[in-house]
């Protein structure tokens, strides 16, 4: 095979002071790299903690220029099927058209087209390795700056627990700096970016507290570990990688 393959694992704990370091879910991660700067994205995430639990399958595409092409989302909370769907991106020079097919008990039958103009930075997935990715929109020789991103969301749930629906959110990314992070699964040069939800429109209504995620110093961006801060409370660490 041509392609090349990262696989990991990323443990989900709470910082709630009656949870504290529980572990409350799990992520599996796998990305496809092909010879021609494309990417596949694959992840499956399962959230115990807070009820209703949740279970995510997700599979994203980009193409060679990291635009993304598509977005298949299956969803199950509290053990009952909440939706599937499947998001479709087509770029253009100055606009674009994002389109949305998808089904769920509570919605029925969807199917949406949304044009918009402007440039983009990616579909937002909800699983933390891809929310990792994301930062590679970054103009990393501006050293530590800030800037407005904006993307497309299958949903504006902060835990992404609602059938699938286009979405629209802009939300500050920060690269902070460099460091060099210690977990379980070893010892990374990374990079520090913090999300800040300030921007509008936000996260389901609801400002989404800070949060902060520590990346691979590569082209990879693997997730290494990284938190959530105000009521959530939660923190994620890389425990098992294969590239």
């Amino acid at each position: 095979m041509k392609h090349r393959a990262v696989s990991g694992l990323i443990r989900y704990t709470s910082k709630k002071p009656d949870l504290l370091d529980k572990e409350r879910g799990r992520e599996w991660f796998t990305f496809t790299h092909h010879g021609d700067g494309s990417a596949i994205f694959r992840a499956r995430c399962e959230i115990e903690e807070p009820a209703p639990t949740v279970l995510r399958d997700i599979v994203y595409s980009l193409d060679s220029a990291g635009r993304p092409q598509s977005l298949h989302v299956h969803l199950t909370v509290g053990d009952r099927f909440m939706g599937s769907g499947w998001l479709r991106h087509e770029p253009g020079n100055d606009s674009g058209v994002v389109e949305c097919e998808s089904f769920g008990p509570s919605i029925g039958r969807l199917s949406q087209r949304v044009e918009y103009t402007g440039a983009i930075d990616g579909f937002g997935t909800h699983p933390v390795a891809g929310d990792a990715y994301t930062t590679r929109c970054m103009d990393l020789s501006k050293g530590p700056h800030r800037r407005a991103i904006r993307v497309f969301v299958p949903s504006p749930d902060h835990r992404g627990a609602t059938p699938p629906q286009i979405a629209e959110v802009a939300i500050g990314l920060e690269y902070v700096g460099e460091e060099t992070i210690t977990v379980a699964a070893g010892t990374f040069k990374c990079r520090h970016f913090r999300f800040v939800d300030d921007e509008g429109p936000g996260m389901g209504g609801k400002q989404h507290p800070h949060y902060d995620v520590w990346v691979t110093a590569d082209d990879d961006a693997i997730f290494v570990q990284g938190g959530v801060g105000g009521y959530m409370q939660t923190w994620y660490e890389l425990v098992e990688l294969q590239r």
